[in-house]
Order: C-alpha cells, then sequence, then structure tokens
C-alpha cells in the first residue's frame, strides 16, 4: 500500500482549511460511575463562535425544503426534503438524549467531494432532528449522503444515547465524472461515502481527535456486522458493526489496498498515519486514556511519532469508573505530568503558560520543529460532555455540561435536553466571532482567559479555585433539580420542562454575571504586573485607607538564567 506522507507545515495547513480540530471522547454505561453513557465534544477553530444552538421541535407541511451549508465556510450547498416532524435540539443532543460529536481527520485528499449536498456538520444537525436512538441516527446519515451525497473531507462522529455509544467514520469517494445519456447533464458517479460505524463495548471508552481511528472491523457475518445493503437490521440489538457496501472494493479499485478482506483498515487506507497525525492528534488520544487507564506509556513510541506502527486500540477499559467531571478534566489536559508539560519548557515564557500561539510548526536553520498541540486549546469554541441517563424521562435524563472558550478556563454549565429556551447570554446570534456583545457569554469568559495568559502562573490559579466552586455547586444543583423535575414530571411533563428550563437558563445567565465580576476582580488585582495584597476576598488597605503595596514576584531562576545566557554582562549591576 503506497504511503501518503504530509510535511508537519501541510498538515497542519490542511487542518486549519477543515477548520475543527476537534477532541471527542466516549464512555459506556458500564464505565461511567452513575451508569449514564456520555460523549464530549471541542469545536475547536480559530473561527468558531462558541453559542449554545436550540433548534424547537416543528411540524413541517409537505413539499418543505431544507436549506444545507457547508458548516466551515456558510458555502451553500443544496436543499433537500424536509420530514414531517423534527426533534427539538439544545446543543447538540435532542430531546430523546441522542447526542452527536465528531472530529475532521480529512484523509486522502483526492477523496474530497465538492459535489455532496451534505457535509458533516448538516448530517449531525440533520440526524439529531430526525433520531429517537444512537442507531437511527446512523442509519439517518448513511442513508442521506447515500442519497444526495457527502461534502467536505474525512470526519470522525461520536454518537451516544442512554444505552450505547458508536464512533463512525467517514469520508468521501472524490469525483469522477459521467455524462447521462438522455439529459446530456454531468454528474459525479463517486457520489456517497466510505464509512465504517463501531458500537462501542460497554465497560470501555474511546476517543477520537482528527485522525481516523477504526482499523479492521468484522466483516458481515448477518448476525454481529452488516453492510450497508441491511442498513434495516441496525435496529437488532447483536449488531455491533456496520458499514458501507464498497468500503473495500473502493479501495482495491483504487489500488490502495490489495490484501485480504478481514486485513482491510479503513484508518491505515483511507487516512495514513504520519508524524504530524500521530503527534497532533493521536497523542490527545492517549491524553485521555492515560488520565483514565493503565499502561499506555507503552504508546509513547506511536504517539511521538516515533513507531506508526504500534498503534493504540480504538477502545480500552478505563481503571475506574468515570463521572463528567473526569471529562471535564480530560478536556483542560495540557499534557500535566508528563515529560511533555507544555509549560516546563522555555516556550512558556517567564509564567509558565502552557500555550503556544500558531503557527505550531516553523523552520530553523533549514530544520522543521513544532510545537504540542494539546487537549485544551486557546481557540476552542465551545466544547461539551453530553450525559444521557436511561433512568430518567428524556427530557430530564440528558444533560449538555456545556462551556465556551478555552476549555482549560471555561464553567461548564448544565443544560437540560428537554429545555424550551435557552439563555439570552448564550443564545445564537449574541454578537459573533467579529462583533464583540457585552451580555455573550463566549465574550465574558474570552476576556478572562486572554488576561490570564499574560500571567498564566498567578492568574490560572485565581481561575481553577472559581472554577472548582462553581462546578461543585453545579453538581448539587442537578442533584436536587433532577429529583423536583423527575417528581413533577409525573403529573405534568409540560411543567417538568418549564421547570428544567428555568433552572437552566437562570442557572446560565448567573454563571456569565459571576464571570463578568470575576474579570473585573482579575483586573483590580493583577493589573500593571503588581499583584494586590488580599484577605478574604476583600483587597487590603493601610490604616489610612490607601491601598497596601502590591507584591511584585520575581522572575523564575531559570528565566532569568535565560536572560543572562542571552545577553551576558549586558544587565549586570557594576561595582
Amino acid at each position: 500500500m503506497k504511503k501518503i506522507v504530509l510535511s508537519l507545515a501541510t498538515l497542519l495547513l490542511l487542518q486549519a482549511q477543515q477548520s475543527n480540530a476537534c477532541t471527542s471522547y466516549l464512555v459506556t454505561k458500564g464505565a461511567s460511575k452513575d451508569g449514564s453513557a456520555m460523549i464530549s465534544y471541542a469545536a475547536d477553530s480559530h473561527v468558531r463562535y462558541g453559542e449554545l444552538y436550540f433548534r424547537p421541535a416543528k411540524d413541517y407541511p409537505a413539499g418543505t425544503m431544507v436549506s444545507l451549508f457547508d458548516r466551515g465556510s456558510s458555502k451553500p450547498l443544496g436543499q433537500i426534503p424536509q420530514v414531517a416532524h423534527t426533534y427539538s435540539v439544545v446543543g447538540m443532543m435532542n430531546e430523546y438524549q441522542v447526542a452527536i460529536g465528531e472530529s475532521t481527520f480529512g484523509g486522502r485528499s483526492e477523496l474530497d467531494d465538492s459535489t455532496g449536498t451534505i457535509d458533516y456538520g448538516s448530517l449531525m444537525f440533520l440526524a439529531l432532528q430526525r433520531s429517537k436512538t444512537a442507531r437511527e441516527a446512523i442509519k439517518v446519515m448513511t442513508e442521506l449522503v447515500d442519497r444526495y451525497g457527502y461534502f467536505g473531507a474525512g470526519e470522525s462522529f461520536s454518537i451516544g444515547d442512554p444505552n450505547e455509544v458508536w464512533i463512525l467514520e467517514m469520508t468521501g469517494k472524490g469525483t469522477s465524472w459521467a455524462t447521462d445519456k438522455k439529459t446530456k447533464a454531468r454528474y459525479n458517479k463517486n457520489k456517497g461515502a466510505l464509512w465504517v460505524a463501531i458500537r462501542i463495548p460497554d465497560g470501555y471508552i474511546s476517543a477520537h481527535a482528527n485522525q481516523a481511528r477504526i482499523t479492521t472491523f468484522p466483516l458481515e457475518n448477518g448476525k454481529t456486522s452488516i453492510s450497508f445493503k441491511n442498513i434495516d437490521k441496525i435496529f437488532e440489538p447483536e449488531v455491533e458493526v456496520v458499514y458501507a457496501n464498497d468500503v473495500i472494493s473502493f479501495a482495491r479499485e483504487k489500488k490502495w489496498f490489495s490484501g485480504t478482506d478481514a486485513e482491510f483498515s479503513f484508518s491505515d487506507t483511507y487516512a495514513p498515519l504520519d508524524f504530524g497525525a500521530a503527534r497532533f492528534s493521536e497523542f490527545r488520544v492517549w491524553a485521555m486514556f492515560n488520565s483514565a487507564c493503565d499502561g499506555m506509556d507503552q504508546y509513547l513510541d506511536y504517539v511521538t511519532g516515533k513507531n506508526l506502527s504500534h498503534r493504540m486500540p480504538l477502545y480500552v477499559k478505563p481503571n475506574r469508573k468515570l463521572s463528567p467531571r473526569d471529562l471535564m478534566s480530560f478536556k483542560r489536559n495540557h499534557l500535566e505530568g508528563t515529560e511533555f508539560d507544555m509549560s516546563q519548557d522555555v516556550g512558556a515564557g517567564p509564567h509558565a503558560l502552557p500555550y503556544r500561539w500558531r503557527p505550531m510548526t516553523w523552520k530553523y536553520n533549514g530544520k522543521e520543529y513544532f510545537h504540542e498541540r494539546t487537549t485544551a486549546t486557546q481557540q476552542t469554541g465551545f466544547s461539551f460532555i453530553a450525559q444521557m441517563r436511561s433512568w430518567l424521562p428524556n427530557a430530564i435524563g440528558g444533560i449538555s455540561w456545556f462551556g465556551v472558550d478555552d476549555a482549560a478556563s471555561c464553567v461548564y454549565v448544565p443544560f437540560y435536553c428537554g429545555m424550551t429556551r435557552v439563555p439570552e447570554c448564550w443564545a445564537e446570534g449574541n454578537g459573533d466571532m467579529l462583533t464583540y456583545s457585552p451580555t455573550a457569554a463566549f465574550w465574558a469568559f474570552n476576556r478572562v482567559s486572554n488576561f490570564a495568559y499574560l500571567r498564566y502562573d498567578v492568574i490560572s490559579k485565581d481561575i481553577k479555585k472559581l472554577q472548582k466552586e462553581m462546578e461543585d455547586r453545579n453538581e448539587l444543583f442537578v442533584k436536587a433539580t433532577d429529583a423536583a423535575a423527575a417528581e413533577l414530571y409525573k403529573s405534568s411533563p409540560d411543567e417538568a420542562r418549564e421547570y428544567i428550563t428555568n433552572f437552566s437558563v437562570d442557572l446560565g445567565n448567573n454563571t456569565v454575571k459571576r464571570w463578568v465580576d470575576f474579570s473585573n476582580y482579575l483586573l483590580v488585582k493583577y493589573i500593571d504586573g503588581n499583584i494586590k495584597k488580599e484577605k478574604d476576598g476583600k483587597f487590603l488597605r493601610n490604616p489610612y485607607g490607601f491601598p497596601a503595596s502590591p507584591i511584585q514576584p520575581e522572575l523564575p531562576d531559570y528565566w532569568k538564567k535565560t536572560i543572562i545566557d542571552q545577553t551576558g554582562s549586558k544587565f549586570e549591576v557594576l561595582k
């Protein structure tokens, strides 16, 4: 099989063009503390605005069409028929607790199809509006691309409901023009997509981060594995694998694969690994696995790009049961506790900043170098942990723990999937990436995080303290709200939905107000490189009411040494 090798710079350029450099986790019921299924998603992009999407349930007259647009550019792609009824969607979870996340892996550039009508974003929202289970979502998504064509590059999808989580990986088939003999119209003979969907076994976890991860898979056997021609069987509980009819034969036609069918690897064929895919993408999967599993050091040679044949498994068994707070912690990872900790090298500056501004690669003296791509990143539009709970009514059981901006400095707010409206501070249209809004959650959290990047070693401590306080409180609020809403639901489902709506709306708005106040506090405390003295949350004054002299912390020794190494005796005090 011919291997495609991209330079680091080319890889980063492609990822920038595909825009959503995202990280997603999947947790099965048997791997969670309370028996909930969970998926997570971080919408990482330099142009993605953080807002909470809301699509109310709606009925449509026959003949209604829905317009589709490319999520990465807003380019119009076409129209398809609308269904008679769509389900309510809050964020990226619907009223039946079906949730979907994604990450772009790109893959072979010759597989991009610019003729398709449905891109990855449209697939996600159409499936959420039309599906009651994860299995139905897979059926909807694959039937849509088969009929209307798939636009864009390769994608990994996390798809979950209260009982199962699946990973679906999909890429286009490229363009091969032909002419219809009757109409003389040109059309793409390769319309459709190549894909594989696998159910994550109960008790296990999985993840994906901009690199296809499905390798070999069981072939059609009429029971646990089926192909698209038998897609209607996907609702049979024993089915665990579904794949496109031509996922293997197409590769043979292209001369990309020549082994036996059993040896076929989706990822190795359609998204061949290189150093950048391992170091920038699979490393983030490793970071999550390493935080939840034993023995992951054995794969360091792989994720650091030294041994690309030593691949990590698609799913692993965690060493403990996981909670939403665990996934929040994983989202905030900067490779702390490893030799790759971004705050520990000279690039972190004197204030231990675990971030690096783009570009991620550079050249010096004819050699190419890079910065690590950690899970927590400054350019996150929004992220969420979708928690799906089978023991509660759907409207109450589904919670999207939702945050905007950098996951390391956001506060995750619980938004119930049965909400009938969203708070104005988090709603679509309240500002955008080029329009500041003083009431928007996105801008409130960016104000704090971007200030923290200037003095990360000290300001991040204040952020983490308040972040924990608010998320601890949110957990307690949810327990009480669950109980009250579930009891109310017995007599009046509508009143229960209004109850959880009011709770989430009030909490969402109050969170933004608290964060705006917090940003003002940080400005006062850290203005001009000083640190105000305080006690019990109040800034100190001298006996006459004048501000106490501020603290002016010294630079760390390693940074002093860096200055001296570069300047010699230039700044030495003469005696």
